[in-house]
């Protein structure tokens, strides 16, 4: 039950009547009304041409490729989650991310697009704590054609709670997901809200 709900609180936003686009192929994309200029011009912004069918390893079925997840602060180097393998994430499970009370930061995700164009790819997650969500955010990136290049986005500065109730450990479930309901990486995190910076003690802290 309580992963069914988890679930239901990362279900994205829809609107009434959307429906998404028939699904076509790299090179259907590519042949596509080849004298409208606006449409030429589209096409290029997802990097859709006669080399993104190229960018398809045969050994990694994956359309998304979430590289990392990071937080942005000034005058410090990024905390990077490294997401980019199976074996990196299980890891990311069992780690913490240490942000200062007060802080002003912001996340910011770097990923690959492969074999296919990705419409309406977002970013989820919601914040627990002690069992009761204090938080949901949900960003749209947008569509994305695939590319030899990461891509990378960042998002709104946010600022860190700060005071006694504020402190302490904080559990993330975090969700990429695209306009056919795609769930392309899902995986759970946490952060601990300190006094300082390097504050590794437990709950409250």
């Amino acid at each position: 039950m309580a992963d069914a709900a988890s679930h239901d609180e990362l279900a994205p936003t829809t609107t009434a009547g959307y429906k998404a686009p028939a699904k076509k192929t790299v090179e259907e994309l590519a042949q596509l009304d080849q004298e409208d200029e606006s449409l030429r011009k589209w096409k290029e912004s997802l990097g859709i041409g006669a080399a993104a069918a190229a960018v398809a390893p045969a050994d990694d079925p994956r359309k998304v490729v979430v590289l990392a997840l990071a937080m942005e602060v000034a005058d410090r180097d990024d905390v990077v989650m490294d997401l980019s393998s199976a074996e990196s994430v299980e890891r990311v499970k069992n780690s913490v991310l240490s942000i200062k009370e007060g802080t002003e930061y912001r996340l910011k995700i770097k990923f690959c697009i492969q074999h296919d164009v990705v419409s309406g790819l977002k970013y989820l997650h919601v914040v627990k704590r002690k069992g009761i969500r204090v938080d949901r955010v949900e960003e749209m990136l947008g569509s994305y054609g695939p590319a030899p290049e990461p891509y990378e986005k960042k998002f709104a500065m946010e600022e860190a709670p700060s005071g006694m109730l504020a402190r302490g450990l904080y559990d993330v479930r975090s969700k990429f997901v695209d306009d056919d309901g795609q769930t392309h990486l899902e995986w759970d995190w946490s952060f601990k809200i300190s006094k300082d910076w390097k504050s590794t003690g437990g709950d409250d802290e």
